[in-house]
């Protein structure tokens, strides 16, 4: 067991060697020219699983932190992802191919939508990595984000431990590359109408913006290189747009982490925020545009005098002032999940749908399968003449469904766009239904406008009509907004996570967190931990919530209540260990885990989750 007192990691000669299960998917494998593998096939070659699921934004981000190494070892290494489903849309194999292609993964993928292998390597969190060394053991796991330092060092350490030994094998891996499909738009993102009538597009998997004639399908122009960067006329899937007072097109250029601002009268392209890092936490969270970084923005509006911005990757509403040019943290505390109140206190999770509508600001907020809205806080709320948030149909975390009715009963699953409606009412692009819903904010009902849309990640108003993003089926979809709702057969769900069972009363939390090698805990300036647990329901804890530095915490679950999910946040920051290094470089490695728990009198009284290590 290692926790945030141990030293750096023992020498490749001591390194744990535990035998690697095998690599087991219902679903088959993707990338690879439909052959499949076993582990023995890939013996000699490290290899680096991936398990994610493509609703995940920490997921995402990891795909990214992954592409140097991938390239840089392609001849030594082999990354697999395995692809483990939180929602049931994320179950259909189709779906998993689109977001293979979608998410430009250049790698094999399993298709594991029963949880197979995830459930064989104890996989207690998205995303989590585990290497396997070219003997066919794991020789390291890392949950969460910031590790592909840590990874490309123990990399090289295998590279050279097992080209002595002589069990290292290169060459070509097993990706084999799809067929690239001839369609307009790939995978497009938002929309939005043009002034002059046209829609302006982000067609996030081309990396660029295309301007549609008005019939949604001819091209007028395309906006951007089409190849991923962060140069004058370049993005790197973007997401958001939204029109500005004095008509520029603000953009949520997502990977890059930054705001752009498009001119359609000249075409020219600027910067108005982010560095094109990725924000850590650590980071300034306000200042000067240019030079505070942001975490996948997804979305953009302009409301109550301010470009709003959906931050996904935080879990949090940032606000750009073009009058300014600052920005900030506008709602949320980066902890993932659904509290509602001032906006300072608020938790959202991976918001990804914004749209203005008077005193209103909707929120498509994706994981918890929710609608909620920001307001000016009122009497009541204690905040003066700030802002509240408020949820308007949503449970949380682990529920989802298509259910109609009453809102506080009503199901969404992992929505990604918001659209006001003239009557007051919202669209709600239902991403993982493939429908088009509606929630009457007078009535307090949730409807279903339309069905069998693919993926739907936005809708604009066009008149009488509704033109939906159908983001799957590659194109725009103009519909006329019905005016009796579509039924259909209610259906509820929860994530398919087993739960853990715990003992009643005390219980021992644990994070393993091992150092990478040539490096130490970063302790110039005070602790370099961080660990913050809660719970649903929250009188699921007697004792042991809050936050705290140490990532060891003694818990004590409440008398009377049986199940429920333990919300763990933890973060280490660690530097190279090198006393003549002035300026030793520093990685941030952080994870937020939602546990299952039920509580029965033969579970286990410890819960040992790993950020960075072997041990659990």
């Amino acid at each position: 067991m290692t926790d945030a007192t141990s030293a750096p990691a023992s020498p490749p000669s001591r390194r744990a060697r535990v035998r690697a299960p095998e690599l087991i998917g219902k679903g088959g494998w993707l990338n690879t020219g439909e052959m499949s593998y076993t582990l023995a096939d890939l013996r000699g070659r490290i290899v680096i699983l991936d398990f994610w699921t493509f609703c995940c934004i920490n997921c995402l981000h990891v795909l990214d932190e992954l592409r140097e190494l991938e390239e840089k070892h392609r001849d030594t290494v082999v990354i697999i992802g395995v692809h483990s489903p939180k929602f049931v849309h994320e179950a259909e194999h189709q779906s998993v191919v689109d977001a293979v292609e979608r998410y430009g993964v250049h790698h094999p993928v399993l298709d594991d939508p029963e949880l197979a292998t995830w459930k064989q390597y104890a996989v207690r969190a998205w995303p989590t990595l585990v290497v396997i060394d070219p003997e066919g053991y794991v020789v390291a796991q890392h949950a969460g984000e910031g590790h592909a330092h840590a990874i490309a060092k123990l990399v090289e350490e295998l590279e050279a431990e097992h080209a002595t030994k002589g069990t290292l094998r290169r060459g070509d891996g097993p990706y084999v590359p799809p067929e690239p499909v001839a369609t307009g738009l790939r995978f497009p993102g938002k929309a939005l109408v043009l002034p002059g009538g046209h829609f302006l597009v982000s067609d996030s998997t081309r990396h660029q913006l295309v301007e549609l004639d008005a019939d949604g399908e001819t091209v007028v122009r395309r906006i951007g290189t089409g190849v991923r960067g962060f140069g004058p006329d370049s993005f790197s899937e973007p997401q958001g747009l939204a029109l500005l007072p004095d008509g520029k097109v603000i953009v949520a250029d997502t990977v890059n982490h930054a705001l752009r601002t498009y001119d359609p009268v000249s075409g020219a392209i600027e910067t108005v925020a982010g560095t094109g890092r990725q924000w850590w936490q650590g980071s300034p969270t306000e200042g000067p545009a240019l030079e505070v970084d942001l975490s996948s923005p997804w979305d953009v509006a302009w409301w109550a005098d301010r470009v709003w911005i959906a931050m996904a990757g935080v879990h949090q509403l940032w606000a750009y002032d073009p009058a300014t040019g600052t920005v900030g943290v506008a709602a949320g505390t980066t902890n993932e999940g659904l509290v509602d109140g001032p906006a300072a206190e608020a938790w959202f999770a991976q918001p990804s749908g914004l749209a203005a509508a008077g005193d209103r600001l909707w929120i498509a907020d994706s994981e918890t399968s929710a609608l909620r809205y920001v307001e000016r806080a009122g009497e009541g709320d204690g905040e003066g003449d700030g802002f509240v948030i408020r949820t308007a149909v949503g449970a949380g975390l682990f529920d989802f469904g298509h259910r109609d009715g009453a809102a506080e009963q009503a199901l969404l699953q992992h929505p990604l766009g918001v659209t006001a409606l003239p009557d007051g009412s919202v669209a709600v692009s239902d991403t993982y239904n493939h429908a088009l819903r509606r929630y009457d904010p007078a009535s307090g009902e949730v409807t279903t406008l339309a069905t069998d849309l693919r993926e739907p990640s936005d809708a604009v108003l066009v008149g009488e009509d509704i033109v939906v993003v159908e983001s799957a089926r590659h194109r725009l979809t103009r519909l006329r907004l019905p005016e009796e709702a579509v039924k259909v057969e209610a259906v509820a769900h929860r994530t398919q996570r087993e739960a853990t069972e715990v003992a009643p009363g005390a219980l021992r939390l644990d994070v393993v967190f091992t150092a990478p090698t040539g490096q130490k805990l970063d302790t110039r300036y005070g602790p370099s931990t961080r660990l913050l647990v809660s719970a649903t329901p929250p009188g699921l804890l007697a004792e042991g919530g809050g936050a705290g530095t140490d990532l060891h915490r003694e818990l004590v679950l409440a008398d009377g209540v049986t199940e429920g999910v333990l919300h763990v946040s933890a973060m280490a920051a660690s530097c190279d260990d090198d006393p003549a290094n002035e300026y030793p470089a520093c990685h941030v490695h952080q994870q937020d885990w939602g546990v299952p728990v039920r509580v029965g009198d033969t579970g286990t009284s410890r819960l040992a989750l790993v950020l960075a290590g072997l041990g659990a």
